[in-house]
């Protein structure tokens, strides 16, 4: 099984948040993709909490690129509801992974960007 995930869920993983041995169960199944924003905001996440970052955390995530803008996808997503740019570009891209989404599982602790990940058909 094929999973978006979202950057949150691992910040959650990273720094053990409550629940984070839930997450971990959660994902267990799923083959991981995102895109290397995720990274970028990991790691941004890591040096504003001052934790050294272990990159092992993202070993299991294929890495997906886009060859070009996410302008359909991005009106798709802002038609369900508004977003900040970085959930909106995972939605997105999770889009173009799967322009049916229910074809794909958004796994994300956001609860506007998994409320707008539902509504536009992605299970979560």
């Amino acid at each position: 099984m094929l999973a978006y995930v979202d950057t949150s869920v691992i910040v959650a993983i990273t720094f053990g948040e409550p629940g984070a041995d839930a997450i971990l169960e959660k994902v267990r199944p799923f083959e991981l993709v995102s895109a290397p924003l995720l990274e970028a905001e990991w790691r941004s996440a890591c040096r504003r909490n001052a934790v050294t970052p272990d990159a092992s955390v993202l070993r299991e995530i294929v890495w997906t690129h886009t060859e070009r803008p996410l302008s359909d996808e991005l009106e798709r997503v802002f038609a369900v509801g508004y977003l900040r740019s970085a959930d909106a570009w995972h939605l997105a891209t999770a889009l173009y992974l799967a322009p049916d989404p229910s074809e794909l599982t958004f796994l994300t602790l956001d609860d506007r960007q998994r409320g707008v990940a539902e509504q536009l058909g992605f299970g979560t």
